[in-house]
């Protein structure tokens, strides 16, 4: 998970980097224009000032021929050209500007001359020349302030499609790190929720109890090792259900042993091997026998019961019809129907199946004994099988009072028997609805207790056509 993090926030960072770089190179251009342009509004400014200071000390020097004015236009004349190399340096240097400079330079020097051809006494002529001299040299400023403009107005452009640039760039990086991001966020997400959802399937098989699939996981070692943690467990869970179902034949055998012993002795004291009985010890002698078959036949539940867990490890599935495997589970119990005088309602579809045969007829016959076990003599079966997108819809139902809501939340559940009067003459161990149970449910399905249909309990079996360890293989 570090290292996804790690991977997911490189292209980030580098969006950050990139992003910076580009506006803080934007951010020091325009620092740099500004400063340009208020240096050169500076220079230009002060261009005009001593272009003043000159002439007005030229003038002077002109009417009154001091040669003061003259000294003092010198230095006015030395802080121009100065303050023009300063233009030339602070706006950056073309072959425009340049020109214009030494167009400047040149009215400046002409002017100079000019200016000191006036030594020796003025003419009008000279005079003239001498103000057209001043009048070239401030057109000549007024055009450089104005290529000044023109360069500030220049370096903004720049920037302004410097800056549309970066903004495209920008956006096109944002959009390539997203695609790359989630990527990566996608790539790292399939990495770990793989195995996750491995756990979660593999926890859920334990609560279901199926332990004969072996848990592998497969991703970071941390989630490795938690698969391991929880195949251990599964050895370990398998292990206590093979102890329990090897000490349940153990006990089942060890007590149909002595209880032959009482059925036997039983049986011959009802034969009268031993003398004739009286009424009284002819009843007694038939509570014994009843009670040790009753017994018997609770011993032979607790190991059919073992062998139903230990078979439940696993489906053997085959491709098989529905409607024979009902006739097979109907033949199994066509005595006690005769015997009970019972009706069949049967609407089954020529359903084909892929599951396992023998469980599936298990759960057939549980459900129609539980069924023949209630339902009154005279009453009805009635079997409905139908398919509805890819799912068998099997429903059996009897006639008789029907399972109380108060019993519903426990008739699955192993050894547990209702309080509802049984119409034969032995009361069942509660073993076969919990049967029922496993079984659908290791084919991927649901049994679930039905009303309003019919009169009495109402079971509707729904499970795949095909099973889901047949899907996934």
């Amino acid at each position: 998970m570090f290292i996804g993090f790690a991977l997911v926030a490189v292209p980030l960072l580098f969006a950050v980097i990139v992003s910076a770089t580009k506006v803080r190179g934007l951010a020091d251009e325009s620092a740099a224009l500004v400063r340009s342009g208020v240096e050169s509004t500076h220079y230009t400014q002060q261009l005009f000032q001593h272009i003043s200071s000159m002439e007005r000390n030229a003038r002077l020097y002109q009417l009154l021929k001091d040669e003061s004015f003259l000294g003092v236009y010198n230095a006015a004349r030395k802080r121009f050209l100065a303050t023009l190399d300063h233009v030339a340096t602070s706006v950056g240097s073309t072959s425009k500007l340049n020109a214009q400079i030494r167009a400047l330079k040149a009215a400046d020097a002409e002017l100079y001359e000019q200016l000191k051809s006036l030594q020796g006494g003025q003419t009008s002529a000279q005079a003239n020349v001498l103000n057209e001299a001043f009048v070239s040299l401030f057109d000549a400023a007024t055009v450089l302030s104005e290529e000044t403009g023109l360069q500030i107005e220049a370096g903004l452009s720049h920037i302004q499609n410097s800056t549309d640039e970066t903004q495209h760039y920008l956006l096109w990086q944002s959009a390539g790190v997203i695609l790359i991001t989630a990527g990566l966020v996608g790539m790292f997400t399939f990495l770990i929720m793989r195995p996750i959802r491995q756990i979660d399937s593999a926890i859920h098989q334990l609560g279901q109890g199926t332990f004969s699939k072996t848990i592998a996981v497969r991703g970071p070692s941390d989630l490795r090792k938690l698969g391991q943690q929880l195949e251990w467990l599964r050895t370990r869970l398998l292990e206590i259900a093979q102890e329990r179902n090897r000490f349940l034949r153990h006990m089942s055998h060890e007590l149909k042993t002595p209880l032959a012993g009482v059925r036997e002795g039983t049986e011959l004291l009802l034969d009268g091997a031993v003398g004739e009985l009286t009424s009284g010890q002819r009843e007694v002698g038939e509570i014994l026998r009843d009670n040790s078959i009753r017994l018997q036949q609770l011993i032979e539940n607790l190991l059919s019961f073992s062998a139903w867990q230990t078979r439940h490890t696993g489906l053997e599935l085959t491709q098989f019809r529905l409607r024979p495997l009902i006739k097979s589970a109907l033949e199994t119990h066509q005595l006690t129907l005769l015997a009970q005088r019972m009706h069949l309602d049967l609407k089954v579809d020529d359903i084909e199946l892929y599951a396992d045969r023998a469980k599936l007829k298990l759960i057939l016959d549980n459900l129609l004994s539980n069924a023949l076990k209630y339902s009154p003599k005279g009453g009805t079966i009635f079997v409905h099988a139908h398919h509805d997108k890819g799912q068998l819809i099997l429903d059996v139902a009897d006639t008789g009072p029907g399972i109380p809501l108060s019993e519903r939340a426990a008739v699955f559940e192993a050894f547990y028997s209702g309080r509802a009067p049984v119409s034969g003459h032995l009361k069942g161990t509660g073993i076969g609805l919990s049967v029922v149970s496993e079984f659908v449910a290791a084919h991927g399905g649901t049994i679930e207790i039905m009303d309003g249909q019919f009169a009495g309990a109402h079971f509707r079996v729904v499970m795949p056509l095909k099973s889901r360890e047949a899907t996934t293989a």
